[in-house]
C-alpha cells in the first residue's frame, strides 16, 4: 500500500531527526530537533507554493488567456469532486509540468510553455490528470514536509559534525552516547539516509500519481505517450530547475534519464510506461 509505505518513510525520515537531536543534545536535543523540525513544516505548509512558483517565474493564467487548459483541468475536477486550482504558465520550452499547494483548497498547477507545444490533447490531458491527483493524494504537502525533515537533518548534522570536531558534543561518558566518533559517523550517515528516504517517498507518490490520473482520464495509454515525449525532450533540454524542487516535476528537470535508481527523484520513465501501458481500465 503505498500510502502506508509513505507513512513508514516519514517516520523514519522524523526517527532520523531525533536520533540526531539526541546526538547533539540528549533529551533537550531531541526537543529542540522536534522544534525546529515543526517551525520548518509550518512554514512549508504555509509558503511552500508561493516560494517555488516565485522560483520558476510562473505567471497566473486567468480563464479567458487560456481557455482550452482551463476547460479540460475544470472537466478533472469536477468528474474528481475537487476544487478548481489556480493555473499558471512557466516561461520556458523545455516541456515539463507541476502540482503544487498545502491542500486542494489552495493547490496550483504550473505547466510550461513548451508541454502546450509538444504534447496532443489526450497527452496534455494525461498530465493534468497526473498533476491533479498529486493534489487529490495531498501528495504536494507531504512531499514539502519530506524535503523540510531532509533539510532539518542535514541541518542539524552540519551542526553535529562541527560540534564533535570542536569537542561541544556530549561526552564519551555520556550512556548511549557512542563517543565523537560515532557522533561524527551518525552525522555523515544520517543526511544520506534522509536523501535516499525523501527519493523513495517522492518515486512511491510518482507511481501513485500516475495509476490515479490514467484512472480519471481512463486513458493510461495517453499519460505513457506523455512521459516518452516529455523525457525524451528532457534529455534535449534539461531545464534549468533546483534540485531542491525537482521532484515536482512530471519528469525529472534535471536530466531525462535515471541516474542510480536509489538516488532518484522520478522512477525510470520506462518502469512508469510499462505499468500505465499494462493498466486495464474498465
Amino acid at each position: 500500500n503505498n500510502a502506508l509505505k509513505t507513512t513508514a518513510l516519514l517516520g523514519l525520515l522524523t526517527g532520523l531527526l531525533l536520533l540526531l537531536g539526541g546526538g547533539l543534545g540528549g533529551r533537550g536535543g531531541m526537543t529542540i530537533a522536534l522544534v525546529f523540525a515543526a517551525l520548518m513544516n509550518l512554514g512549508a505548509y504555509w509558503f511552500s507554493d508561493k516560494i517555488v512558483l516565485a522560483m520558476y517565474g510562473a505567471k497566473a493564467l486567468s480563464e479567458a488567456e487560456a481557455p482550452r487548459l482551463s476547460q479540460m483541468v475544470r472537466n478533472f475536477t469536477q468528474r474528481a469532486g475537487m476544487p478548481m486550482p489556480r493555473l499558471y504558465l512557466i516561461p520556458t520550452e523545455t516541456p515539463n509540468a507541476f502540482a503544487t499547494g498545502r491542500s486542494p483548497d489552495h493547490a496550483a498547477v504550473a505547466v510550461t510553455q513548451g508541454i502546450l507545444r509538444i504534447l496532443d490533447e489526450e497527452e496534455l490531458e494525461g498530465v493534468l490528470a497526473h498533476e491533479l491527483a498529486h493534489v487529490r493524494n495531498r501528495d504536494t504537502l507531504t512531499m514539502a514536509i519530506a524535503a523540510t525533515l531532509a533539510g532539518a537533518i542535514m541541518w542539524i548534522a552540519n551542526m553535529l559534525r562541527w560540534g564533535a570536531f570542536l569537542g561541544m558534543s556530549r561526552s564519551d561518558d555520556d550512556e548511549g552516547g557512542g563517543g565523537i566518533l560515532g557522533l561524527i559517523v551518525m552525522a555523515i550517515i544520517a543526511p544520506i539516509a534522509a536523501m535516499l528516504i525523501q527519493m523513495a517517498i517522492s518515486r512511491t507518490r510518482e507511481f501513485q500519481a500516475d495509476a490515479s490520473g490514467a484512472s480519471l482520464t481512463k486513458k493510461p495509454w495517453a499519460l505513457a505517450n506523455a512521459l516518452e515525449k516529455l523525457e525524451q525532450a528532457s534529455r534535449i533540454v534539461p531545464m534549468n530547475a533546483s534540485p531542491a524542487t525537482a521532484h515536482l516535476f512530471i519528469v525529472n528537470p534535471l536530466r531525462g534519464g535515471s541516474f542510480v535508481n536509489w538516488f532518484s527523484t522520478h522512477p525510470p520513465i520506462e518502469a512508469r510506461v510499462a505499468r500505465l501501458r499494462a493498466m486495464r481500465i474498465y
